[in-house]
């Protein structure tokens, strides 16, 4: 063999050891960058735990908070809110009332003819609200609701139109806190979901309500106030004697529970015919050292509008749970190149991923997690993921979505626990306890839903949880509004008065 080829042989065998060194070193890489994605990836789940220890501790303290915050304004982080609602429906209502459903970044507005439990015929617009108006004056705000009730009303036909000489009568249910004074006025409290509207903070929102009424032109009555939770109570226990409270899980979150009215140390005024009262809790804003918090919920907190308020919704809710996963995989894209060596800019926008969109990816039954990647590319820009990332973002879906679910259901057992539901009593072995649900996180996100039941059935034991029923009362805060508003009708109180 020649000098040349010799040298030719040499150089080639260089080039290939050093092409073998080069993918070596990058499979090693590589191999370092997944473990510290697998890194980051456990120490969320171990931060996440929700054994049946701690969820029992997170419902003893919800427990020991609602009893606080009925003792006296201020003593809890739960607002424990007296509704003035001490005569749920019966099911004999009837007439046609109006309901206006304002919950989160869509309101509802409802045309209800009640005929007595089997018979309700229901009309409804849904609404958007242009995001410069959640931040804006309350005036704005006030008269665009009034503005798309105005037109909802002009669409009445001959069926759904109220008798002559009387005025339209509407159910108001407001889903942020409110201290009210009256079944039909209250003072705002509080901005939650996203909405910080300053000057309408201490304002009776029926007053507001009925100005833009009138600006609008519109003839109409609020003859209730009530939060989106104590309305679902309503509207579930217009058809089931047996609700005992009401649960909402979609954008936000909050609970009410029906009370006995000797149990309100703050009660101020004479004690409800019925000995009961329905109780807003404002459960969102529970916090507890027992809740599983982790560096990404502490940064999500920390950016808010309002850190340091509404820490439960912040775990539990469906405005929050995309944001969190979010979060995660930023820091595995920061720190693990997890979507290659540059991070997305996409994923760096807060709130980009939506809880539904997470729901999508977590559902995802395709053999090559087909929806993650398309959901990616979508919202995230981002193209030929391997299937073990992909893997990997479900898990994140799974153990944000698990936690969240858990929780939820802690915080039920702590609402069964202070009236005692919570243990079989003798003679009470039969007796149903049913919670009515809205929101479209339980409605809509079955693993979500399944994982909550499951966790409930876990913590009560078989005897106590086939007695507990946890039941679906879809649109139940807008027809709760209608019927409590049918129940304290101008009309109803002139003809009993007479």
């Amino acid at each position: 063999m020649g000098k040349v080829a010799v040298a030719a042989t040499v150089v080639c065998a260089a080039a290939v050891t050093a092409a073998a060194v080069v993918v070596v070193r990058h499979r090693m890489k590589n191999s370092g960058k997944w473990a510290k994605a697998m890194e980051i990836l456990k120490e969320f789940e171990d931060k996440c735990g929700t054994p049946v220890s701690k969820l029992r501790q997170v419902a003893d303290a919800m427990t020991v908070e609602m009893h606080a915050g009925l003792a006296s304004d201020g003593g809890s982080k739960l607002k424990m809110l007296i509704s003035y609602v001490d005569n749920l429906p019966t099911g004999d209502e009837t007439g046609i009332f109006y309901a206006l459903d304002l919950g989160g970044t869509n309101f509802r507005v409802l045309r209800v003819k009640l005929g007595g439990v089997g018979n309700v015929k229901k009309e409804f617009k849904e609404v958007s609200i242009p995001p410069n108006l959640m931040i804006g004056k309350s005036e704005d705000l006030f008269d665009f609701i009034a503005g798309e009730l105005a037109k909802f009303v002009a669409t009445e036909d001959e069926d759904m139109q109220i008798p002559p000489g009387t005025q339209r009568e509407l159910g108001f249910t407001f889903s942020f806190p409110v201290k009210q004074s009256s079944i039909a006025g209250g003072t705002l409290v509080r901005w939650t979901k996203g909405f910080n509207i300053e000057d309408a903070v201490g304002a009776d929102v029926v007053e507001e309500l009925t100005k833009a009424m009138e600006r609008a032109g519109l003839d109409m009555r609020v003859s209730a106030l009530v939060n989106d939770t104590v309305g679902t109570l309503a509207g579930g226990r217009y058809g089931n004697s047996d609700v005992i409270a009401a649960v909402i899980l979609g954008t936000g979150t909050n609970a009410a529970y029906v009370e006995r009215a000797n149990a309100i140390p703050k009660w101020q005024g004479l004690l409800p015919k019925s000995g009961e009262m329905v109780i807003n809790m404002e459960w969102g804003n529970f916090r507890s050292s027992h809740l599983p918090l982790t560096e990404y919920d502490e940064g999500l907190d920390g950016d808010s509008l309002n850190p340091g308020e509404q820490i439960y919704e912040k775990l539990i809710s469906g405005m929050y749970l995309g944001e969190v996963v979010r979060r995660v995989l930023l820091k595995m894209a920061e720190e693990a190149e997890l979507f290659g060596d540059t991070v997305p800019s996409k994923l760096q926008k807060p709130f980009i991923l939506r809880t539904p969109d997470m729901s999508a990816m977590h559902h995802d039954s395709t053999p090559d997690l087909k929806v993650v990647a398309t959901k990616l590319k979508d919202i995230l820009e981002i193209s030929n993921t391997s299937l073990k990332t992909r893997k990997v973002i479900v898990e994140v879906c799974d153990l944000v979505a698990t936690r969240g679910a858990r929780l939820s259901a802690a915080g039920i057992l702590g609402i069964l626990k202070k009236i005692g539901k919570d243990t079989c009593k003798e003679g009470e072995e039969n007796q149903k306890s049913v919670i009515a649900m809205d929101g479209g996180l339980f409605e809509h996100y079955t693993k979500f839903r399944k994982t909550m039941q499951d966790t409930m059935n876990e913590l009560l034991g078989e005897e106590i949880s086939k007695n507990i029923i946890v039941e679906l009362s879809n649109d139940g805060s807008g027809l709760g509004a209608a019927l409590l508003a049918a129940s304290h009708s101008q009309y109803l109180e002139y003809i009993e008065s007479t």
